[in-house]
Parts: structure tokens; sequence; C-alpha cells
């Protein structure tokens, strides 16, 4: 899944989720520049089996991490370092800055950070926003 929003700024933020048994080709992104979050320090809800078949962009996975302190603090910890990022890539000129966020399958935590902060820079800079494990999600009903 590849979306796209235009801003007024010449900066592109790349906005993956990952999983680590999966990891993206780290050379795909010549800036090298970015960060890489692991999502595993947060409960995953894929163990739960009313979750397994869903991603972090169905609401009922949405509500079960936002009803975690530990998930909020993670995601408002990287978001700190990332506004950072992006203010100071602003200021300087830069065009790319590269956010991953994984988890064990790619699937819920790291998909639903990534949906996030892409949501959060989007009126800002440019999104491009992977989820790099939909192509081996199953097909919904």
């Amino acid at each position: 899944m590849n979306n796209s929003s235009s801003s007024p700024s010449n900066l592109t933020v790349a906005v993956l989720s990952f999983s680590f048994k999966n990891p993206p080709n780290w050379r795909d992104y010549p800036n090298g520049g970015g960060f890489v979050f692991d999502c595993r320090v947060v409960p995953n809800p894929g163990r739960e089996d009313r979750y397994k078949s869903l991603t972090g962009l169905d609401l009922d996975v949405q509500d079960y991490l936002r009803a975690l302190d530990e998930f909020e603090h993670f995601y408002q910890a990287t978001t700190l370092l990332v506004e950072q990022a992006v203010a100071h890539h602003l200021r300087r000129g830069f065009t790319q800055l590269v956010v991953a966020y994984g988890c064990t399958g790619g699937q819920h935590r790291s998909v639903f950070c990534a949906l996030r902060l892409a949501e959060q820079l989007q009126t800002r800079v440019a999104i491009s926003l992977e989820h790099r494990e939909s192509p081996h999600w199953p097909a919904r009903t």
C-alpha cells in the first residue's frame, strides 16, 4: 500500500510498517537517515484470537492499542524524535526522512503506528506510506 500526499515543502517522509521477520532493504532508502522503532515493547493484539485476522488498519485493533498506556507512551516517545527531525529537515531543506515501525508480524502494532504518524505529518510534509506485509495479509470478505 502506497499513499502520497502533497505539501508546500520539499521534504518527503517515508513511513513504513514491517515485520522483523522480513525487514526492509535499507539500501532502497539512499539518504541514509531516519528511524527504526521496535513496537515489540508493546503487547501484541495478534496473540488474542479476536484480533488475529485483523490489522492495525482496523478500528478494533486501534481501540485495543489506544487503551494501553504503554502503547501511548511508546508512540509519543517516537513522535517526539520524529517531530524534531522533521523540523530540522525542513529548516535545512532536506528532502527525505525514513521512519520505520517494526513488530513481530508487521500486521498490528507497526501498521497502526505508521498510519497514525502519517496522518499526524501529512499537512506539513509529503508522505509515502508503505505497509510491507500487506501482500501477505489474508483476503477479507
